[in-house]
């Protein structure tokens, strides 16, 4: 056994630490995150970041700061990986990243929703952009436009059929 008042510098300290706490902090990390490489890996760098300071390093408390210097490391790595999921499953909206057929199609479409929109009766169209672009309830558009809410669900209906017949097979309202 070292002499506690000896450094963690001395290599033979060291070594002891090494040799007695690597495969408890390995395995520790391990049965946390299922995955053995990724396990050594840290328990690695720990006793690398252990070996940079151990002139700060009191040998008592050694252990205990192996084992935090490894949970905050894999920490550190789920926080990361959460990030990198989110990331990846943001959409995007970058049109440089669409094709110029597909940009020109939607863009065509638009244009001919906007025709089939303007086709519907005053009542009609307001009672659907309420709807549709405000995400207004019926209940919600009824108070707006001062009829009730039967009156809403009718002039939804008739927009919808005469939306389907203007635009065909082209879109599901």
């Amino acid at each position: 056994m070292p002499d506690k008042k000896q450094s963690v510098c001395e290599e033979k300290n060291f070594d002891t630490l090494f040799n007695t706490h690597y495969e408890s902090a390995r395995n520790y990390l391990y049965y946390k995150c299922g995955d053995l490489q990724q396990a050594e890996d840290i328990v690695q760098d720990a006793f690398v970041k252990l070996w940079k300071q151990c002139a700060d390093i009191i040998y008592e408390t050694a252990k205990s700061l192996i084992f935090k210097i490894c949970n905050n490391a894999l920490l550190n790595e789920f926080a990361h990986k959460k990030v990198v999921l989110r990331y990846e499953n943001t959409p995007r909206t970058d049109k440089n990243h669409e094709s110029p057929d597909f940009i020109m199609e939607t863009e065509e479409f638009r244009e001919k929703l906007e025709w089939c929109i303007s086709k519907l009766s005053p009542k009609e169209r307001e009672v659907f952009l309420l709807s549709r672009i405000d995400k207004k309830t019926y209940k919600e558009i009824s108070e707006i436009t001062n009829i009730s809410v039967k009156a809403v669900e009718r002039r939804m209906s008739n927009a919808f059929i005469i939306l389907r017949k203007l635009l065909g097979d082209e879109i599901k309202i």
